[in-house]
């Protein structure tokens, strides 16, 4: 892992949120391992997936930047403990003969409460439960709105399957228990923790539980309206478009949004778009300049 995340995301530690964003996936979309074999490009890519891990949380990049948290995300020591527990007239090295005992709150206070004292016959040990470790993986916007699975190559070569829940969030952490380091002694492996990236769909734009698409409709459609065809999540429907339609307008579909918290669905707005045919030909041009001489208005004046 990189000692500087910035770096490993090509960026100074002045950079926006935003630019942390946009960098790691610049990245990702050239040195994934599904997407490059290079070993160096893997490498480039772990980097910058642990960087954008610690980065992305703005509470966790300003304990970076303030020294409290290595570039791991794990606290670094506080060297004034262990100058205080070297000089204190109870220190058990002081004495010659270390207390077990007081060596095993130590432990504690470095390692947590996952590390235990194990004893045996005439040796001691410590149990503690592995690291949880941190990785991003990033999913299309239809495997996020309709869930699914998907295989991910973990840094130890191992290939996982990872259900991926319907109406799943940009953000969201999905817990892979036992995936993570493994543990000291007998203690337990700790937990993978993925962070989904949902990548951005020219087609679908999220609002919370709601959806936004745009739907083109011809002149006829516009004028006459009728039955219209149009994608939801859950797949084509039959949407009317009411007489008289504008660019613009936006008609809402109850319930064909994702999934929300509770099981309820949100909703999915079309926003209709009049598309010109792609040849105005001269029957269509008489009419309309035969249509405007007797009907023509200005919508672009204040109604």
């Amino acid at each position: 892992m990189a000692d500087d995340p910035y770096k490993a995301l090509g960026l100074s530690k002045t950079a926006t949120q935003d630019e942390i964003k946009k960098a790691y996936r610049r990245i990702a979309k050239t040195d994934h391992p599904d997407l490059n074999p290079d070993p160096a490009a893997h490498e480039r890519f772990k980097a910058a997936s642990s960087a954008y891990d610690l980065l992305k949380d703005p509470e966790q990049r300003a304990r970076f930047d303030r020294g409290e948290i290595d570039a791991a995300g794990q606290e670094r020591p506080q060297r004034q403990y262990y100058r205080d527990y070297a000089q204190a007239g109870d220190n058990p090295y002081r004495r010659g003969t270390p207390d077990f005992d007081d060596l095993s709150d130590v432990f504690s206070d470095l390692f947590g409460q996952g590390a235990s004292r194990r004893r045996g016959a005439g040796a001691r040990s410590f149990d503690m439960r592995g690291q949880d470790q941190r990785f991003t993986l990033e999913i299309d916007f239809m495997t996020a709105a309709r869930g699914g699975s998907t295989r991910i190559t973990m840094p130890d070569g191992a290939v996982l399957e990872v259900k991926i829940p319907e109406g799943a969030r940009d953000g969201q952490i999905i817990r892979l228990r036992g995936k993570g380091g493994p543990g000291m002694g007998d203690g337990e492996p700790g937990d993978a923790l993925l962070t989904l990236i949902v990548a951005e769909d020219p087609d679908w734009r999220r609002d919370g539980d709601d959806v936004e698409t745009t739907l083109p409709i011809t002149i006829d459609e516009a004028v006459l309206g009728g039955k219209v065809e149009v994608q939801t999540i859950d797949g084509p429907v039959m949407l009317t478009v009411p007489r008289g339609a504008s660019s613009g307008q936006k008609l809402r579909l109850k319930g064909r949004g994702l999934k929300g918290e509770g099981g309820r669905r949100g909703d999915q707005h079309v926003v209709l778009k009049i598309v010109m045919p792609p040849r105005v030909d001269d029957e269509l041009a008489r009419f309309m300049q035969e249509w405007r001489e007797s009907h023509a208005y200005d919508p672009r004046r204040e109604r």
